[in-house]
């Protein structure tokens, strides 16, 4: 059966049966359990992990902890929800690779489980003549990725394929999608227990250590020497572990003894939402042509899975690392962040265009005049308020962006012992099970499953 949607009500009543089947994940609570192998974090590339890992080794037991109440709250829920085509990244990149292989894999994943989703396109328009090069070069990348069916579009074309946008020339991409990404989470994580694996929440992973004795009533000896505690003292053991902890990666990597660099700085996004009887001004997903002097794509438009268009998102420090909210702050993460040499360093690089985006989220009227370049028709009261999501933005400290994957380990008994994955920068929700394919293979490699 075809799942790939077209109508906006039969998208609405679709992901809303879809969402009626999404699993329940019930903690389970044990004094003490053992398992071969422990992931720590409930996200998308976690939960697409632990489902790669357990399909591969079913004769091993495996444990997925989570720190919340229920799996995929955080980046996995909070996303633009677009299934990338990888047209952005250099060629032969890793980012690039993953991309292309995780979009491909992604749809045959949704067609498999029935999950509804749209491969509605998307359009990067140029709407000023010289940022026309840097959309040829955009094109050539692409192609060099192998990116499907990219174009080259005039203005009248653009117009055939958004009726209401309005540029110079642009690049489309018809095999770029949107999903609900956090419904995809929740299915690996379906797979991974009908697989035999244990799904644990609120289990907020406080310390990773070694441990000198087996735990009481056990025959196994020391098979199991390493111990995972909770903030509220609970207890698992296990042979090996691996943390997929997006925002926390750097902390999870500090508590086991590893490096605190690179550091998470936490970047919220504010989204504007368009209101429901303007949503014919966008059929598809409109982006801009990015600019290379800045460390983010820019505000573009974008249909989500339940009917809604959204619009942005802007770039600015969140003072808290889950704050979805204008005031939201913790003291920790802020002071954390702003004591960074490397975040001074992108601070101070960057001032104007950070300032400018802080002004854009407070004055969504100059956001909107940006929108306008490429929606003429759209005005400040077709526009309210929306959600936000909060990105997990590695920085080394002379103030780069880390573009790339980042794995860390250590040395000793527990070092020796521990895989963190420290960064997997956007694209990760659409490459995912490519990223869970190639994070097996470094487990596999490294613990010799």
């Amino acid at each position: 059966m075809i799942r790939t949607v077209k109508s906006g009500s039969s998208c609405v009543a679709l992901l809303a049966r879809c969402t009626r089947r999404t699993p329940k994940f019930i903690a389970v609570r044990h004094k003490h359990s053992s398992y071969d192998v422990a992931i720590v974090g409930g996200g998308v590339v976690g939960l697409a992990t632990a489902r790669e890992l357990i399909l591969r080794h079913p004769s091993l037991s495996f444990i997925l902890l989570e720190k919340e109440k229920e799996l995929a709250l955080h980046q996995s829920g909070h996303n633009s929800g677009v299934i990338h085509s990888g047209i952005y990244y250099t060629p032969g990149s890793l980012k690039a690779r993953l991309c292309v292989r995780g979009a491909t894999l992604a749809y045959d994943y949704c067609e498999k489980k029935g999950i509804p989703y749209r491969r509605c396109g998307k359009l990067i328009v140029a709407v000023e003549r010289e940022e026309i090069p840097r959309l040829k070069a955009l094109y050539e990348r692409g192609q060099k990725n192998n990116v499907r069916d990219l174009s080259i579009v005039d203005a009248k074309g653009i117009r055939e394929r958004e009726p209401y946008c309005r540029g110079l020339m642009a690049l489309d991409s018809p095999y770029t999608g949107i999903v609900d990404w956090r419904l995809v989470s929740l299915t690996y994580g379906k797979d991974f227990q009908e697989a035999g694996g244990t799904v644990v929440t609120e289990f907020e992973a406080s310390d990773i250590a070694g441990v000198t004795e087996s735990p009481a009533g056990s025959a196994d000896g020391m098979k199991f020497p390493i111990a995972i505690r909770s903030s509220k003292g609970e207890e698992v053991r296990c042979r090996y572990v691996l943390t997929c902890g997006g925002l926390y990666s750097d902390r999870l990597s500090q508590i086991s003894g590893c490096s605190p660099e690179p550091r998470i700085v936490p970047f919220r996004g504010d989204y504007l939402v368009l209101k429901p009887e303007k949503h014919y001004l966008v059929k598809g997903n409109i982006y801009p042509v990015p600019d290379p002097h800045f460390p983010f794509l820019g505000v573009h438009f974008t249909p989500r899975m339940d009917g809604s268009v959204w619009l942005g998102p802007n770039a600015v420090l969140a003072f808290k690392r889950e704050g979805y909210q204008v005031y939201d702050f913790d003291t920790r993460d802020f002071v954390d962040a702003l004591s960074f040499r490397g975040l001074q360093k992108l601070v101070m690089k960057n001032i104007v265009y950070g300032v400018g985006e802080m002004y854009r989220g407070v004055f969504i009227s100059a956001q909107v005049k940006i929108l306008q370049k490429y929606i003429p028709e759209l005005s400040l009261s077709d526009v309210l308020r929306g959600p936000a999501g909060v990105r997990a933005q590695a920085l080394d400290r002379g103030g780069n962006l880390v573009d790339d994957f980042v794995f860390d380990g250590g040395v000793g008994d527990v070092g020796s012992r521990v895989l963190h994955v420290r960064n997997a920068p956007s694209p990760a929700a659409t490459s995912s099970l490519a990223i869970a394919e190639m994070i097996a293979d470094e487990v596999e490699s490294r613990f010799s499953l």
